[in-house]
């Protein structure tokens, strides 16, 4: 049986078989074709003589090569002529029997094109194959890498301070300019690299000054973050080098300047503290408790008249305080040592020339760090202030006699009829006692019992001018204790008559249990009196209801006692409630103003308060409230 010749067409048309069965090899030849033909990469066959002797469809696709071609040589195709020395290297080939590589490009395409030679069984040389190889998308993958590098060392090329990325031996990997300009020796921070690459440990930044060639000393913080690559074991280090030189020098100018001018601040406020001390008569101090140690300002220095910077001590202080304050002002300072607790009094000064200083001590305790107790205070020479207070109550006492005075006239009709009744009856009782003596027999018992009215009738009227002269009397003021009820009596005695001449009607409610309070008798009946003649004033054109004046005593909550006065007049208007107790304010004509300023004033003295407000119906009422505590006396009464 005779085998058919399997039919070779395409690119391998002019290959034929060369032994054995034809049939066989022609088939084995055709399947060999068809697997070339499925390969995407173009092969062409070159003969000896360098004429194309096949090729594959990859290659007819992309070389635009066709049947025709074969037996021709590569540079009658218009794509292979494009391939500089393709023959002559493949003469080299062929001559050597070593392949070579060559680049080649058609238009956008890239390839890189491998020749291979291709021997028969006695190993000699019968032709070449070409590969091409599509390295388009590869070039473009790696033309971008390379244009991603460069923008990266453009960027950092622009970052003044020096970068370097450092390989896993502590090799220079790459850089940035400023790095390369820069001549700096590494080895100092290689065991901390070192330490980066073996355990991944943080960096700590480091502050190193270098002698840069052309710019001298500079201060740089090297820093250092381990680099980690995706899918690669290399692993590398970035080191930064942040030249702070010029921040250093800026800050230490700003901090030499921050100096100065706190310096000048302080300095400032030194002398405005010195000028305010001065200007207020305050000085202050200091005193660690454990050592003695005793600091006085300028100003204190002054106050106590001692030479500036003389050593103070317990001894040369105490020269200088008033005898009779030694011990009170001894006992408050063991207390401040023992208790550590804050404290304030006063006391006097006994000065040189004989002179007395009055002065007001305030301090506040602190500890230091250790525990250690110490004082910090002021001390306030209050010299003037308590002279014109005490000018200021001797005014405000000449200022209540003259009040009483003035109050004289209007009581005068009162008083009169006050004494008038109990001299009317002494000179009944005496001519009654007259009449029975004369009589035959002479009515002794009679007689006798007339002599006793008329010994009460003169006591009567005795008593009634006792009041009126302690009442109106210049005299100093006395503390005691003193019974409101009693003394809102006899005020009310002393009224009596002037209120029934205008037509008031007085009430009282006096609480029984009223505790007996600790002042000054005198100016308190003056403050009830008062408040009496202002309640009946203010009542004084009121002719359409009863003119009711209530006086009432209670106590209050604390230990207090109040004491009110409520009239029916007119009342107050409440825009002129908080001006009634003003000095020479006043809603009368005829009135001064300084009634009740000087009642408030009394009863701020005696720790109370006096205030005014206005009725649910007609009139207003005035109250005052003092303590019934004897601790509350008070401290100085004006004279």
């Amino acid at each position: 049986m005779t085998a058919q010749r399997a039919t070779l067409d395409g690119g391998w048309t002019g290959f034929r078989a060369v032994s054995g069965d034809d049939a066989a090899a022609s088939a084995a030849a055709a399947n060999l074709i068809s697997i070339l033909d499925t390969v995407e990469v173009p092969i062409v066959v070159l003969r000896r003589d360098l004429m194309i002797a096949g090729f594959n469809k990859a290659a007819a696709d992309m070389l635009r090569l066709s049947p025709s071609d074969i037996g021709r040589a590569p540079r009658e195709s218009s794509v292979l002529a494009g391939l500089p020395r393709l023959e002559e290297q493949c003469s080299q080939v062929i001559a050597s029997g070593l392949e070579c590589r060559a680049d080649f490009r058609d238009g956008d395409r890239c390839f890189v094109t491998r020749i291979t030679p291709y021997p028969q069984g006695d190993r000699r040389v019968t032709g070449v194959v070409l590969t091409f190889t599509n390295m388009t998308a590869f070039q473009a993958c790696v033309d971008q890498v390379i244009y991603e590098r460069e923008c990266t060392k453009a960027i950092l090329n622009t970052i003044a301070d020096p970068l370097v990325v450092l390989s896993a031996d502590q090799r220079i990997h790459s850089g940035n300019r400023a790095f390369y300009a820069l001549f700096l020796e590494l080895a100092s921070l290689r065991a901390k690299l070192k330490g980066i690459f073996a355990d991944s440990r943080t960096f700590q930044s480091v502050k190193v000054d270098q002698v840069i060639p052309g710019e001298g000393r500079r201060t740089l913080i090297l820093d250092a973050r381990p680099l980690t690559l995706p899918d690669h074991s290399e692993r590398r280090v970035l080191v930064t080098f942040q030249d702070i030189t010029a921040r250093k020098q800026a800050k230490a100018a700003n901090d030499l300047r921050t100096i100065a001018e706190r310096k000048e601040e302080l300095r400032r406020n030194e002398a405005f503290l010195a000028e305010a001390q001065r200007l207020s008569l305050t000085g202050s101090f200091s005193w660690r408790v454990t050592t003695d140690e005793i600091t006085w300002s300028e100003q204190l220095y002054r106050i106590f008249e001692f030479d500036r910077g003389a050593p103070l001590t317990p001894e040369l202080i105490g020269s200088r305080i008033h005898l009779e304050d030694v011990p009170s002002l001894r006992g408050v300072i063991e207390q401040a040592r023992s208790g550590g607790t804050d404290f304030e009094c006063e006391y006097r000064l006994q000065m040189p020339d004989e002179s007395v200083k009055h002065l007001h001590m305030v301090a506040h305790s602190v500890r230091d760090e250790d525990g250690r107790l110490e004082y910090i205070g002021a001390v306030q020479d209050v010299t003037a202030r308590r002279l014109s207070e005490q000018a200021l109550g001797k005014a405000q006492s000449e200022l209540a006699h003259v009040t009483r005075a003035t109050a004289l006239s209007a009581l005068t009709v009162s008083i009169a009829h006050e004494v008038n009744q109990p001299l009317s009856g002494i000179l009944t009782n005496a001519s009654t006692c007259l009449r029975m003596l004369a009589a035959d027999p002479p009515d002794v018992e009679g007689a006798r019992e007339t002599a006793r009215r008329t010994i009460r009738d003169g006591n009567r009227a005795a008593d009634v001018i006792a009041r009126v002269r302690a009442l109106f009397i210049k005299k100093e003021s006395a503390i005691e204790a003193v019974d409101l009820n009693e003394l809102t009596r006899e005020v009310m005695a002393l009224s009596l008559g002037d209120l029934q001449r205008n037509r008031v009607v007085l009430h009282s409610e006096l609480a029984k249990d009223l505790p007996a309070i600790t002042g000054d008798r005198i100016q308190l009946q003056q403050v009830i009196l008062n408040l009496l003649r202002n309640a009946s004033d203010a009542m004084a054109d009121v002719h359409d209801r009863p003119r009711q004046l209530l006086v009432r005593t209670e106590r209050e909550a604390g230990d207090r006692v109040r004491v009110s006065v409520r009239d029916a007049g007119e009342g107050v208007d409440p825009q002129n409630m908080d001006k009634l107790l003003d000095a020479f304010y006043t809603t009368k004509t005829d009135g001064m103003g300084i009634g009740l300023s000087i009642s408030r004033s009394i009863i701020e003295r005696h720790h109370g308060c006096l205030w005014a407000q206005a009725n649910d119906g007609p009139g207003a009422t005035f109250s005052f409230s003092v303590p019934s505590d004897p601790a509350s006396v008070p401290d100085a009464a004006p004279r």
